[in-house]
């Protein structure tokens, strides 16, 4: 049985208590960074690529507002990702 991309779901869930949240996926990159990453085992294993995992709710994090930079901003920021690169590369000038 095969599943299509959009039944391929990461849900994470959890409630006001203060438990764990669980998050179940079929995401290999979510999966990877799960286990490799976080060190943590699947608590289910559905057989068809999806994986569930209990984590601390204080482990997630509520999604950032966008900044919103100005052209300037936005080139100051180019100059000291420039500069930092520089910097740490072994061949640089």
């Amino acid at each position: 049985m095969s599943l299509s991309k959009q039944e391929k779901e990461t849900i994470i869930t959890f409630d006001e208590t203060p438990d764990d949240a669980i998050v179940f996926t079929y995401n290999r990159a979510w999966q990877s960074h799960l286990e490799q990453k976080l060190g943590l085992q699947p608590t289910l294993n559905n057989g068809f690529g999806g994986k569930e995992y209990r984590i601390a709710k204080d482990r997630i994090r509520m999604p950032l507002v966008p900044k919103k930079l100005s052209a300037e901003q936005r080139r100051k920021i180019g100059q000291r990702l420039s500069k930092a690169r520089r910097q740490k590369s072994p061949n640089s000038p």
